[in-house]
């Protein structure tokens, strides 16, 4: 099978997705993305997976502006990518996959409809992240699912958005395609010893259970919540911790914030590769996101062997949080956070570390295997669709 898969950006996580399909289809990747937006390390990779069957693009032409809160839909914006078109047509594909509906899917479409190529969809939207969808933006959607062959979604959100507002036949959509490294992590946690863990945590000045935050510092993400619950936690001194890990356009402001804070530590910007030491000191990961379609520091967390409180407005908690590895809950309500982190705290470092274990069962279910897997059968799926046209 011969994959065109067009995508503008991705990041390190990508990677051994795009390994494992490679081997799936005997070498048929080809993978097209702007040389422009992704950085120069990632594309490296990229290149070393699939050779010279991976093709960074530059002259992207853009109208309008990336989205300035960071959320979506509050704004509209174009990208076209001169030449796409053609190049797509010159590797001759079985099937395109491309990721979205937005950004470089439209010379994909155009080819499908061209040359009937087969177009699969890779998407991880939810009802939630799509509130606020323009409807001329609602109806391009539409109009592109009846013209896509098939999807994979991330989880069960997305295809429930995908199914009741798009209007997808769920007879053709895969879900998975989203994966964090978690057998890398897994084994670079493990690489470190118990007395290099309790330096790093001598290092950063925590003590007792520590809960970590690794992300952007924005306020998508809900660390105003975040500390508005772990205030009203009141936990003694020296008997919990919270870790922010992170960087972003709120650092100022939350360093201010914490400044009297009891038991909040900023440990500021840490590249992906150097991340394992900072999960292997944690004993719980905790993320009150405001909007989040697919949070793969969630199952990073995980195979790193921690338990996890995830807001129900991350779109992946259905499929990773349970009763026997963490807690859900509603970030606007302060109260539901302090009782998840007090229920966290008193079940005290071991117990944590026993709910870690059940995460490392779980996500082995999400690893970069089954999301390659997802995406070929999708692709059969889109091949067997356009066949009985």
């Amino acid at each position: 099978m011969r994959i065109a898969w067009v995508t503008r950006s991705f990041l390190d996580y990508r990677i051994p997705v795009f390994r494992e399909v490679d081997a799936m289809v005997e070498g048929g990747l080809h993978l097209t993305f702007s040389g422009s937006y992704v950085p120069e390390s990632v594309t490296s990779k990229a290149i070393h997976v699939l050779g010279d069957r991976a093709y960074p693009l530059t002259g992207e032409m853009q109208f309008g502006g990336e989205d300035r809160e960071y959320l979506a839909n509050r704004n509209l914006s174009i990208r076209w990518q001169p030449g796409l078109v053609g190049h797509i047509s010159r590797l001759k594909p079985d099937v395109i996959v491309a990721d979205g509906f937005f950004k470089w899917t439209l010379p994909a479409l155009i080819h499908r409809v061209r040359f009937g190529t087969p177009l699969v969809i890779a998407y991880e939207r939810t009802r939630h992240t799509e509130r606020n969808a323009q409807g001329l933006r609602t109806m391009y959607r539409r109009q592109v699912v009846k013209r896509t062959d098939a999807m994979d979604c991330s989880g069960q959100l997305c295809k429930e958005y995908t199914v009741e507002d798009l209007g997808m036949d769920p007879a053709r959509i895969t879900l998975g395609h989203m994966s964090a490294d978690t057998e890398g992590l897994e084994a670079a946690v493990d690489a470190i010893s118990v007395t290099d863990r309790e330096e790093l945590r001598a290092k950063l000045g925590v003590s007792g259970v520590t809960f970590l935050y690794v992300g952007r510092l924005h306020d998508c993400k809900g660390l105003h919540e975040m500390l508005d619950g772990w205030q009203a936690a009141d936990f003694a001194p020296d008997t919990a911790t919270l870790l922010l890990v992170g960087d972003g356009p709120l650092r100022e402001e939350l360093q201010a914030r914490v400044a009297g804070m009891q038991g909040v530590v900023m440990a500021g910007r840490v590249p992906y590769d150097e991340l394992p030491p900072y999960y292997a000191a944690a004993d719980a990961f905790l993320i009150a996101t405001l909007e989040d379609n697919w949070s793969l520091v969630v199952p990073e967390a995980m195979a790193s062997g921690l338990p996890v409180l995830s807001s129900v407005h991350n779109g992946c908690w259905p499929e990773f949080v349970r009763a026997e590895n963490g807690w859900t809950f509603t970030p606007e309500n302060t109260n539901e956070l302090v009782s998840c982190l007090q229920q966290a705290k008193n079940r005290g470092r071991q117990g944590l570390a026993d709910m870690g274990r059940k995460s490392r069962e779980i996500v082995q279910d999400y690893g970069p295997v089954n999301a390659a897997r997802s995406i070929v059968e999708a692709c059969r799926i889109a091949i067997a669709h356009r066949r009985r046209k």
